[in-house]
């Protein structure tokens, strides 16, 4: 007989959770308010390449969808908007809407480079999205997003040692659908439209498209133009084509996405000397303000991406058969102006602050294939042995172009630099799990891993003076290739104490391949790194109490990284290198839910996370010896301006984050009246494998607000996003001035929804 602790019993832990004592909770899951009747409602996961509950799966998982996919996703963002709404993840970027590196427990990535390897996977539909321009694919007509938490290398395969991020998209079925616009600040528009068709044979389609605007807000004073950056415009399209027919389900889907807009904005000296307070264009003592720059140079993005997959699905009873065929194809252009100002100090024109030398850089991917193919078998038995075996192929063909431009708005290069990298990979894999009839659940699996990976790049025009680079002359071809394999595995146990309490702890092995790392255009060598592994293990509690109303999950978690890929960026040479360093972590995660009456729910979470280099050998350059800022770390003796990083927190790792929902709606005529509002913190992170005083942010603060009225069909509703209008800088350039980028501004405005 189950049973269901006591109101005495959970109580004293809603309320250290209420006084905020757990590191920073981050709630994750939506909770719609139409459901607070009836409690929290199930919640149906794919953690695990099979549909199960939340609360079953022995994995850290959380979900976003509903009302709080519908609130943050209001203002025409992009998936940065993700960032923190569940624990442990962060996401940035230093190319804007395009390129977004993501970050679970602290292990990322802040690579620059166009063929970045990360420790944290991309999944649309069951197909990994290697590389970062595929990776900022836009949020619409979703069923969900999931957050998986630690290594996930068993089922999923391909670089996932960190985690998932994996996105389940609405698929065809059924007929009806809905279309969402809004406008706002800025000329903020967005039109979000879904129709599909069914019919009595079994065939069934669903297209579904999204149009993203902003127009130009940022003014460069520089210019007579009054607005000349910040707009964008972004375009994308989903259409599914489905037949079942018995056991038999095939699918045909086609993507795609064509963005035009600015590149992400540099910012000059936003910081003075020893601090990291944003200040404006006039230096210390001036108000920073978030739409004026001052430049020279050009800024354009350009992406375009093409996507056509084949999913089939054979259900022979004990058994249901999967094949995945997925192809992506994309090109990619950007220009920025790196140094972030205008002039320089050997001009008669330079500022704000210090420009030591002018930097205009262009970054373009003039063909990008992605292949991948993957065959599973999945028993389809609820309870008792399960099991899943498949066979996983990865092709990627990527070529890379890099620019510098000796004068700020030049049409032709001083210098170019190519790449070229064709990646191969395959894996096998197998999972087995048993189920007891006294609660107890046992897991395991294991996948192997093979991947190899070629690599060349030259430097074939150098047209720069010495002063620039030196020697000033073109660089050869140097190629290198790295391979690795490894055998990952997980294995997990459950015990379902009640229906209400259940036990769960895990231990995996994760792996990311080797990497190559080229950047040409100042350096004249390659840089490799070595396999990437880790050893993760966690445990924790689910919850649910009063008739499903409150849900409270809790893991711990400690992982140890072997040869943690990292990348040196910027510095006193202006260089981008791959090292392998050791690195140790721990912390807590924490999320709870609540539908305590009708109408009302609400939602916090969030994690605590240590994620440092342990790595007595572990050393790097610090800023540019142009840049004025203070580097908190001891020097190598003997080696002025290198710098010890043994000890630090990963770069854009926060140790404390904390997010929270709330959502109240009251019936009204045929509807209701609704509000809901979402809000994010972080604490400090630095942007570097250094530590700095100017490099570094000491919070985030960011909410939002939604309130409207819907019916059964429609829905009209104002929001706001960055309600506080929290200005703070989110990454930053190292090797000329003190330059840094920020995060996105209040949007507010207005919203219309009706399904059809």
């Amino acid at each position: 007989m189950r049973y269901f602790p006591s109101a005495t019993a959970i109580a004293p832990v809603l309320a250290i959770l209420a006084a905020g004592s757990w590191a920073a909770p981050a709630a994750a899951q939506d909770t719609p308010a139409a459901e607070s009747d009836s409690g929290l409602g199930d919640i149906i996961v794919t953690a695990q390449r099979r549909e199960e509950s939340l609360q079953d799966v022995p994995v850290a998982v959380s979900v976003l969808s509903g009302n709080t996919l519908d609130a943050i996703t209001s203002s025409g963002s992009d998936v940065r908007v993700l960032a923190g709404r569940v624990p442990s993840l962060n996401i940035e970027s230093s190319f804007g809407r395009t390129f977004p590196r993501f970050y679970i427990r602290g292990l990322g990535n802040t690579d620059f480079d166009l063929n970045a390897s990360q420790p944290v996977s991309l999944v649309y539909d069951d197909v990994v999205l290697e590389n970062p321009i595929l990776k900022g694919f836009p949020i619409f007509d979703l069923d969900r997003v999931e957050v998986l938490r630690g290594p996930q290398g068993t089922l999923f395969g391909r670089n996932t040692p960190a985690g998932i991020v994996k996105f389940d998209t609405v698929k065809p079925g059924k007929t009806g659908g809905y279309a969402r616009a809004s406008y706002g600040r800025y000329g903020t528009t967005q039109v979000e439209v879904a129709a599909g068709a069914a019919d009595d044979n079994g065939f069934s389609v669903r297209l579904s498209t999204l149009f993203q605007h902003r127009d130009n807000w940022v003014d460069n004073i520089a210019t007579t133009k009054a607005k000349d950056l910040g707009g964008y415009d972004d375009i994308a399209a989903r259409l599914q084509l489905q037949y079942e027919n018995g056991p038999f389900t095939g699918r045909v889907t086609g993507q795609v996405r064509i963005y035009d807009g600015s590149a992400i904005i540099f910012r000059a000296n936003t910081q003075v000397p020893g601090s990291n307070k944003l200040v404006g264009l006039g230096g210390a003592g001036t108000e920073f303000e978030r739409d004026k720059v001052y430049q020279d140079g050009l800024n354009f993005q350009k992406l375009n991406t093409y996507n056509a997959g084949l999913n089939l699905e054979y259900d022979f009873g004990p058994v249901t058969a999967y094949s995945i065929t997925s192809y992506w194809n994309g090109n990619f252009r950007s220009r920025g102006d790196i140094d972030g100002g205008f002039g320089a100090v050997f001009l008669p024109v330079s500022g704000p602050g210090l420009i030591p030398f002018q930097a205009q850089s262009q970054d373009n991917v003039p063909s990008l294939d992605q292949f991948t193919q993957e065959i599973r078998i999945a028993s389809n038995n609820s309870g008792g042995l399960g099991y899943q075996v498949g066979a996983f192929y990865f092709d990627e063909k990527l070529d890379i172009s890099s620019f510098e431009f000796g004068g700020p708005t030049d049409a032709t290069p001083s210098a170019i630099a190519v790449q070229r990298q064709d990646s191969e990979a395959y894996g096998i894999f197998g999972s087995v799990n048993y189920a007891f009839d006294n609660g107890f659940k046992l897991q395991a699996g294991a996948r192997y891993n093979h991947d190899t990976r070629a690599f060349v790049a030259s430097r074939p025009v150098e047209t720069r003076p010495p002063f620039v680079v030196s020697p000033n002359t073109p660089v050869p071809p140097q190629a290198a290739t790295v391979k690795g394999k490894l055998l990952t595995w997980d294995a997990s146990a459950t015990y379902e104490a009640s229906d209400a309490l259940t036990f769960y702890a895990r231990v995996a092995r994760g792996y990311r391949a080797p990497s190559v790392q080229g950047r040409l255009t100042f350096s004249r060598t390659i840089s490799t790194a070595d396999q990437e592994e880790t050893m993760s293990y966690e445990a924790g509690i689910k919850t649910a109490f009063f008739d499903d109303r409150v849900r409270f999950n809790l893991t711990g978690y400690y992982f140890d990284t072997k040869d943690l890929q990292l990348t040196a960026v910027g510095g006193t040479s202006n260089v981008a290198s791959l090292l392998n360093v050791d690195a140790k972590g721990h912390g807590i995660e924490a999320e709870l839910q609540a539908a305590p009456a009708k109408g009302l729910t609400f939602s916090i979470g969030g994690a605590w996370n240590v994620a440092e280099i342990d790595d007595a050998n572990a050393f790097v350059a610090g800023c540019g010896s142009a840049t004025p800022c203070t580097v908190l770390d001891p020097a190598r003796p003997g080696s002025p301006g290198i710098f010890s990083i043994d000890g630090n927190q990963l770069p854009q790792s926060p140790k404390w984050t904390l997010n929270g929902t709330a959502g109240y709606e009251f019936p009204v005529g045929n509807g209701a009246i609704y509000a809901f509002t979402d809000w994010y913190y972080r604490s400090k992170i630095q942007f570097f494998l250094y530590q700095s005083v100017e490099f570094s942010d000491d919070k985030m603060i960011e909410g939002g607000l939604r309130v409207g009225y819907r019916t059964d069909r429609f829905d009209v509703a104002g929001f706001v996003r960055n309600i506080t209008n929290d200005e703070s800088p989110t990454g930053g350039i190292d090797f000329n001035n003190i330059t840094s980028y920020v995060n996105e501004p209040r949007i507010y405005g207005v919203e219309a929804s009706v399904k059809f």
